[in-house]
């Protein structure tokens, strides 16, 4: 049967004609395209069989065969990250779905809407050890929003509905959809995919009580060491435009955490930078310091406010809005929580204050500034500059930075040394441009995400941040860059080392540095060059600048650039662990 774009004109509407027999994998399709899915990424085995024959019969979802499964989800968490669509991933049954979980529970730390689609062995050899079969909703439970597994391919339509929906509203996440193989052949009615669906356990909530937003007002405004907090949540909820307004019209300072950075302007000077474990001197002292604090979409991770006892001396009112209530005082206990989607709340946030006679105390508030001003100048994000020798990795993203700025930019990288400098020296001014894992912390996501970001977003510049350690885990998919032309820069800070596993043993473990020394790298260059790209070796600081100006004119080409950086490079300021958020060492001095 044929699935084409002239008979998609109403995929969500029921057919005038009354229902027509389709198999469980065509209406799987169907139920995509009415769901306006574009892209999804994958690979093929047995179970899915069946499904990918559906997909061979349509021309509207382009599929992305990845090399691994771990990277067909990361793909799609990064598309996701990146548009604010739900990214669609499929595997096949037992090791496809094993391989995938990596990638589901990434996505689950930090709230990606995604719908993971798992082939499962026929339901009647289900619980009876069958040839790639594992537990898929057991293995899956603990780092997914939902999941399904389908028994009834008559189910499959409303299942679809109810999973997109739950992947996307409230607070975000995976939802995986599990499809016994005898599901996905079966013949059964089709009368066309739901337009709406009705879950009677999820409501989420999305207007904020009014009299907890006025309450909160009056502490905001008559506050005279204000400080406002923001996390991943206000990306995800699209609010930055109502944080920009909110923060205008106050003037207070602001700060965002690793997975909230580009909601507010970095190059502003309202904005003290990243706060938490390698965040700077000013953005940790007025989190430690204010006397109000405004908390929105954020959930006072370990690595933000380090020890909570610490974090507790000062007396502070907190004020935190979240969509997710489970999020509120679960870490630190909040004065006002507000229960509610941030945009919403923001914009009625907003609106009171124009309404309200109060207005912020100036007097206060340029002592305030005057204080953070102070911290301002210890300048924690010194390095040697002037190093002629080797090169600085903070170097590499300044200058990436600085060539990049007036361009519509995506940053993607994996985790550890490279990962905190990128997010330190790289300034975002723009929502959903730095793409990382924050929760998880999950090592070779950049490869996967900037590939899928590409394809979303064609005509941007993708640039992958990443090291020799873990460029290597999905390194594979380089095949697929080629395959799918998504032409990628990788930006690898090669320092020989597991960057911040040697940091750690340096400081905490008396130098002993055990298995953090990478001896038989690949030689990099050859090996991009083998997969079909460009590669490039840079090992002096005058060099930096050109290769990144050459590989930016190769539009249409991957370009590995192995960066030869200084070994000895440490990640600063840094908090150690157990320690508050203002006892910060700021570099080799205070080792």
């Amino acid at each position: 049967m044929e699935i084409s774009k002239a008979e998609i004109t109403s995929a969500a509407a029921a057919s005038a004609a009354g229902s027509e027999e389709l198999r469980g994998a065509e209406i799987l399709v169907k139920a995509l395209q009415a769901e306006d899915v574009k892209y999804v990424w994958g690979y093929p085995g047995g179970a899915v069989l069946h499904i990918y024959d559906a997909f061979y019969k349509q021309d509207t979802i382009q599929h992305i065969l990845v090399r691994h499964e771990q990277a067909a989800v990361h793909a799609a968490d990064g598309y996701a990250r990146a548009t604010g669509d739900v990214g669609v991933a499929l595997v096949t049954s037992g090791p496809g779905v094993t391989n995938a979980v990596t990638g589901i529970a990434t996505a689950y730390m930090d709230s990606i809407p995604m719908v993971i689609i798992t082939g499962q062995v026929p339901t009647a050899a289900i619980g009876l050890d069958a040839f790639q079969e594992c537990d898929t909703v057991g293995i899956t439970r603990p780092i997914v929003k939902h999941n399904f597994l389908v028994k009834d391919a008559k189910d499959l339509a409303e299942t679809l509905k109810k999973a997109f929906h739950i992947a996307r509203s409230g607070r975000p996440g995976p939802v995986v959809v599990d499809i016994p193989k005898d599901v996905s052949f079966k013949k059964v009615p089709y009368s066309g995919y739901p337009e709406t669906v009705e879950m009677r356990s999820y409501n989420p909530v999305r207007k904020g009580h009014a009299g907890q937003i006025r309450k909160a007002l009056q502490l905001l405004l008559t506050a005279k060491r204000p400080y406002i907090y923001t996390g991943g949540g206000v990306l995800l909820g699209n609010a930055t435009a109502e944080l920009r307004t909110l923060v205008d019209m106050l003037g207070y300072p602001v700060t965002n955490t690793l997975m909230g950075l580009g909601a507010y302007p970095a190059t502003d000077a309202k904005f003290l930078g990243m706060l938490g474990m390698h965040g700077t001197i000013e953005a940790n002292n007025a989190m430690q310091n204010c006397d109000v604090l405004l908390a929105v979409g954020a959930r006072f991770d370990d690595r933000v406010i380090g020890n909570p006892k610490h974090f507790a001396q000062n007396e502070r009112k907190i004020i935190h809005i979240d969509i997710d209530p489970s999020s509120i005082s679960k870490r630190v206990k909040v004065d006002i929580p507000i229960v509610g989607d941030v945009k919403d709340v923001l914009t009625e946030m907003i609106a009171m204050i124009k309404e309200s006679p109060l207005r912020p105390d100036a007097q206060a508030l340029a002592g305030w500034w005057g204080a953070i001003d102070g911290w301002r100048k210890r300048d924690c994000m010194k390095y040697d500059r002037g190093n002629t020798e080797v090169i600085k990795p903070q170097f590499v993203i300044e200058t990436l930075w600085n060539m990049t700025r007036d361009v519509d930019t995506y940053i993607t990288s994996d985790v550890g040394q490279h990962q905190m400098w990128a997010a330190q020296y790289y300034k975002f001014n723009e929502p959903r441009r730095w793409i990382n894992s924050g929760g998880l912390g999950t090592m070779g996501v950049g490869i996967p995400y900037a590939m899928g970001i590409k394809l979303a977003k064609p005509e941007s510049e993708v640039y992958c941040v990443t090291g020799e350690g873990s460029v290597q885990m999905c390194i594979q998919e380089l095949s697929t860059c080629l395959q799918y032309n998504t032409p990628i820069k990788i930006l690898s800070l090669n320092n020989r080392y597991l960057g911040m596993v040697r940091q750690w043993q340096e400081i905490e473990y008396s130098g002993r540095y055990s298995h953090s020394y990478m001896d038989a790298l690949p030689d990099f260059v050859k090996l991009a060059e083998a997969y079909g790209h460009v590669g490039m070796l840079i090992e002096k600081p005058q060099d930096v600048e050109p290769a990144l100006r050459e590989a930016r004119k190769l539009k249409d080409r991957t370009v590995f650039m192995d960066f030869r950086t200084d070994p000895t490079e440490n990640v600063f300021p840094m908090v150690q662990a157990g320690k508050g958020i203002t006892e910060m060492l700021l570099g080799a001095e205070d080792l």
